[in-house]
């Protein structure tokens, strides 16, 4: 069989089948129309090895002597007994390729398995790979483990993955690529917080702006490994799986199983290039969020628990003077909700709380020109709650008896339990709820939160988060088709459940419940890698962060949220005087610009200063489409810490077109703006910013400005300034 050769936007992906199972040749920069005979790729045959040439296999095989981690782990149960067609040998049975798709079926008779495997390169250069799996035998066959892994080039010697906690999400880190197999597992039945969007392997020193990277993401919200696998022979695989639990997964004969789908892009131009792969499919897709993207207020840092119909009329009129377009009214409105104990499962409205329904809050919301948003927590139970009493065989344990019948619960988690969606019964209570309120209230928007992890999960008796996460996804699926008008985000616990199985579900996710505009700096930077900012929850906080108590000025706090889904999570009735005006004024400004933020490439600068922070969005009709005179970029320069260097020096602005002329200026904040002086240190000021917030601003080409960059002030620590770049 001829090769297959996917070709899209500078990468090329070969699938060659010519010693019998398929395997991915090259996965990297495009290699043009014509190839080679692909024999002249055969390896040599090492002494005190196998006899023969060892495939890296789509599916990587011990039947073919690949001695690293395996593609597909499984056994077949005969008569009961376990551990039959332990190691099978796949065969391509067939492979054909359009140019941008390949479909690969390959089969063992003598095991009785077949794995169809589905690769597509979109035109934005990312790939999507996936396995289904079919018993083909006449006994059961139990899936152990079904991976989805990518060859990667001898010239990728270091490993970026990404890591954190509640309030700390996704935080990199690095290590060389060495002998061995580096695994980040997830156990927490969701993605979890310390999981990894990005998992990429790169040419020694790769950054934002330069280097080669491959990159990898599993679309998965339940269990899971990624891992980079660097066998003895020299050869590296990337790639990701499910991790399922005890038997989990049992294929009766003609069942199937698909993998989830893993992602992966490969870039030249370091990890800019990743992102503009995931973003250019994100944003094709024909159900991507379209239309200006409104300003948000949620309830939670203004009131808590403390639903009270007058104060929410009063926080209601003070955002609709504001500006704000959305208004979320988050936990706390249902039967029994005074705190986190109890409460959860009962989605009824509280009557002593409301005894005329939400409908007095949602016509005030609306009535002001703002869409209504409500916060539920469909997948999980409180104890104290009617639906626990009256359903005990509801909740999740790892017992096949209710606890009410004596069986064990996992330990409690913010006091809630997880409501057992594999039951149908209960996913069936769980839809009609969340129905009813949607069709009896004018709800435009659900903030769909997630507490826990899922422990101990199980159903009657036996592991069940491969099904529970399926189960959720249906009801995602039901919910959005029943009410399509309706968006939906995801928020779990903050940012535990940020992947791109839950976000072909929903339309934006929180990334941390942390506000401090310093967490958010790296939090955002790294969630954006993958996640366009459309789709990225970015709020102003109070003043004083109630998560780590730090103290920011405004400024700080607004250019941090202007960069993704820009909202308020404060009790604005307090906001007053000058600083009411500055708000406002941000405010106008992000409705001046979203339209730039969520459809432009995002820019990172690579910064010799760790305390320095550059990023910026660039038109995406920046190459001679931009008319003179309009915005062509918003760049932030944020200062995290204080420098070893006196002032922050030249900054290169990277990404515009380098033949184009460019005019920069300070948009935010001005010397006008109450928060400049504790901004920027100046004894004397940047010549460039010299003459006042009209008359001054720099001309220079896109080549100068991204080679040899501008001067900055010097600012202070956790300050930053936004800048705005037009095209003359």
């Amino acid at each position: 069989m001829h090769p297959l050769h996917l070709r899209s936007a500078g990468t090329s992906l070969i699938i060659s089948t010519h010693r019998g199972e398929a395997e991915i040749t090259h996965w990297g920069a495009d290699l043009g129309d014509s190839l080679p005979d692909l024999s002249i790729l055969n390896e040599p045959v090492p002494p005190s090895a196998a006899d023969t040439n060892v495939p890296a296999g789509l599916l990587p095989q011990a039947s073919s002597s690949w001695q690293g981690r395996p593609g597909l782990r499984g056994h077949r149960v005969i008569d009961g007994v376990p551990g039959f067609d332990f190691s099978v040998r796949l065969r391509v049975v067939s492979a054909t390729t359009d140019g941008s798709t390949a479909v690969v079926i390959q089969s063992d008779p003598d095991a009785g398995i077949t794995v169809t495997s589905n690769l597509t390169l979109h035109p934005g250069g990312l790939l999507e790979l996936r396995h289904e799996l079919r018993n083909d035998g006449t006994s059961p066959f139990q899936v152990d483990e079904l991976a989805t892994v990518l060859p990667v080039a001898p010239d990728a010697v270091e490993l970026l993955d990404l890591t954190g906690r509640w309030c700390r999400e996704r935080h990199p880190q690095r290590r060389p690529l060495q002998q061995g197999t580096w695994v980040r597992t997830g156990r927490h039945g969701r993605t979890g917080h310390d999981s990894s969007l990005l998992f990429a392997a790169g040419t020694a020193g790769f950054g934002n702006r330069h280097g080669k990277v491959w990159a990898t993401h599993l679309a998965w919200s339940g269990n899971h490994e990624q891992f980079a696998d660097s066998a003895a022979d020299g050869r590296t695989m990337i790639g990701g799986s499910e991790l399922l639990g005890a038997a989990e997964v049992v294929l009766q004969p003609g069942e199937s199983y698909a993998s989830p789908a893993l992602f992966a892009a490969y870039s030249d131009r370091g990890l800019d290039g990743i992102t503009e792969a995931f973003y250019s499919w994100f944003r094709a897709r024909p159900h991507h969020v379209s239309g200006p993207r409104p300003v948000v207020l949620n309830t939670w840092e203004a009131v808590y628990f403390d639903h009270n119909l007058d104060t929410l009329l009063e926080l209601a009129e003070s955002a609709a003077d504001l500006g704000v377009e959305r208004f979320v009214l988050d936990d706390g409105w249902f039967r029994g909700r005074r705190d986190d104990h109890a409460g959860l499962g009962d989605w009824y409205v509280d009557e002593t709380v409301w005894p005329n329904g939400l409908t007095p809050l949602i016509q005030a919301v609306t009535s002001r020109g703002m869409d209504f948003g409500l916060w539920v927590e469909p997948e999980m139970v409180n104890l104290d709650s009617d639906v626990a009493r009256a359903h005990p065989e509801w909740i999740v344990g790892p017992s096949v008896a209710s606890y009410k019948e004596g069986g064990r619960l996992p330990l409690e988690w913010r006091h809630q339990h997880v409501m057992d969606l594999v039951n149908p019964e209960a996913w069936q209570y769980v839809y009609d709820r969340i129905d009813a309120l949607l069709r009896e209230n004018d709800i435009s928007y659900l903030k769909w939160d997630q507490n826990r992890d899922l422990l101990e999960h199980g159903h009657a008796g036996r592991a069940s988060v491969h099904e529970q996460t399926l189960a959720a996804y249906r009801l995602f699926d039901a919910l959005r088709a029943a009410h399509p008008e309706v968006e939906i985000e995801s928020c779990s616990s903050g940012g535990a459940r940020v992947d791109l199985g839950i976000l072909e579900r929903t339309d934006r996710i929180w990334a941390s419940d942390c506000n401090d505009a310093l967490e958010r700096q790296t939090i955002q930077r790294w969630t954006g890698m993958v996640v366009p900012p459309e789709l990225v929850g970015s709020h102003i906080g109070p003043t004083t962060s109630h998560t780590t108590a730090r103290t920011h000025d405004l400024s700080f706090r607004a250019i941090t949220a202007l960069f993704g889904h820009f909202g308020m999570e404060w009790d604005v009735r307090s906001v007053t005087g000058p600083e009411r005006e500055e708000l406002k004024r941000f405010i106008a400004l992000y409705k001046a610009h979203r339209d730039l933020i969520h459809s432009g490439r995002m820019v990172r600068a690579d910064s010799p200063d760790e305390s320095l922070m550059v990023h910026g969005v660039v038109a995406s009709e920046y190459d001679g489409g931009i008319p003179a005179g309009a915005t062509a970029a918003l760049f932030a320069v944020v200062k995290t810490r204080t420098s070893f260097a006196e002032q922050v020096g030249r900054v290169s602005l990277p990404g515009l077109d380098a033949d184009r002329g460019y005019r920069v200026e300070l948009l935010f904040p001005t010397p006008e703006d109450p928060d400049y002086s504790h901004t920027v240190i100046e004894a004397q000021p940047v010549q460039w910013l010299a003459s006042g917030a009209e008359a001054s601003g720099a001309e220079a080409s896109g080549r100068f400005l991204g080679e040899v960059g501008l001067p900055m002030p010097v600012l202070h620590p956790e300050h930053a300034v936004l800048l705005r770049i037009t095209a003359l």
